[in-house]
């Protein structure tokens, strides 16, 4: 299994519409994405200095899978908004052994 993690921090001007609407958007992928197996993104709850504004992990069976998803014109789009309103972007991709 491949275990996708982005992180956004909003710029501090991106209003809490706009981030809920990001995140709606990034939840949506998992119904039009067929490579999909898993998907859960969440707004941070502890606010520290460390923490980044949302958090976004995603299943595939493979790296097949995450290239799918990378190339669908929807995580395309929804891509351009996060890197459109946030002030870093981080993320990490891993074969987890867990079945």
């Amino acid at each position: 299994m491949l275990i996708h993690i982005v992180c956004w921090k909003y710029g501090p001007d991106v209003s809490d519409e706009v981030r809920n609407d990001h995140r709606a958007r990034l939840a949506a992928l998992a119904s039009l994405i067929p490579s999909v197996r898993r998907l859960d993104v969440g707004a941070d709850l502890l606010s520290l200095e460390r923490s980044f504004d949302t958090g976004l992990v995603v299943e595939f069976d493979d790296r097949g899978g995450l290239d799918e998803y990378d190339a669908h014109p929807e995580h395309q789009a929804v891509a351009a908004i996060g890197r459109g309103i946030a002030e870093k972007v981080v993320s990490v991709d891993f074969i987890s052994e867990r079945s």
